[in-house]
């Protein structure tokens, strides 16, 4: 569904579909964004930013984005410190020219460098995954605190994340969203939950600051378990989640004394991103649709 160009046409001219799109989507704009932005601070929570949209075709296109996100760069000191912005590299033009592309990430870490900003890097699917962690390893010397997420589904990961022997990197561990073959990922849900696990209690013990995104309760027991016995603080690591999703879950972890981090989506390529969400709550999935007939 997700990558279905007919539906996708009926769902964004769909009045019907705003309510459900609102709840994971902070809206069109960056000034949308940033009114979510400050109503989630207010309850302690910070955010990272995601202009959505992926895989361009043409390299105005990824110029366009590169420059949308230097804008929430700029802003982030006065609007919200402490924000970060997720880039996807397929957005700033890997299907197109790695160079490019390594350029205009490299653009956006030289800004984020300048304004005291974090930049996390997305990881999506294998098509461009081998090309993602090549163009990371490439800044990571130059800018140490960029934050790579890492796919707990895909085999390789294990094997990925020893390969970084010089600088240990800041990673997001999530379990991952995208369809992938079986020679290439774990297929079973309970398989991705138990190497989710594993590796959680390996970042905690190996890596710097590592960030869990997921809602699964049994992984957050995990990685909170995992940390009292390394004797680690709760401020060490973060858990991240996405907008519209466990609200209340983010609340009880900040009264706890844990770091919370909401990954922010905005902007009008939100049909991709929604129907992925669905896809991992076929509840929600049968509403978005009920209500495309409904109109």
């Amino acid at each position: 569904m997700a990558e279905n160009k007919k539906l996708e046409a009926i769902a964004t001219k769909n009045r019907l579909t705003r309510p459900i799109v609102e709840r994971y989507v902070a809206g069109n704009g960056l000034l949308d964004a940033w009114r979510v932005t400050e109503k989630l601070n207010a309850a302690g929570i910070d955010v990272s930013l995601d202009l959505l949209g992926e895989s361009v075709f043409d390299l105005a296109q990824s110029k366009a984005a590169t420059q949308e996100y230097l804008g929430a760069i700029e802003e982030i000191n006065t609007r919200a410190p402490g924000s970060t912005v997720s880039v996807k590299l397929s957005q700033l033009g890997i299907g197109i020219d790695l160079q490019q592309c390594a350029n205009n990430l490299k653009s956006l870490l030289q800004m984020a460098d300048a304004q005291g900003v974090q930049v996390e890097v997305d990881m999506e699917h294998s098509s461009v995954g081998r090309a993602t962690l090549e163009i990371f390893k490439g800044i990571l010397s130059d800018y140490p605190k960029t934050r790579l997420a890492i796919q707990a589904n895909m085999r390789r990961t294990p094997e990925d994340l020893l390969s970084f022997t010089d600088i240990k990197p800041r990673i997001r561990l999530v379990k991952g969203a995208f369809d992938e073959t079986l020679d290439d990922a774990l297929r079973s849900a309970d398989e991705v939950t138990e190497q989710y696990k594993y590796l959680s209690r390996w970042a905690l013990r190996h890596l710097p600051d590592p960030a869990f995104g997921t809602h699964d309760d049994e992984c957050i027991e995990v990685v909170k378990e995992a940390a009292r016995e390394l004797g680690l603080d709760r401020k060490s690591f973060e858990f991240q989640m996405l907008y519209g999703v466990r609200r209340k879950l983010q609340d009880e972890l900040v009264r706890d004394g844990y770091r919370v981090r909401v990954y922010l989506p905005y902007g009008t390529q939100w049909y991709p991103y929604l129907m992925r969400r669905m896809a991992e709550k076929p509840a929600n999935l049968l509403l978005f649709l009920r209500s495309l007939i409904g109109g």
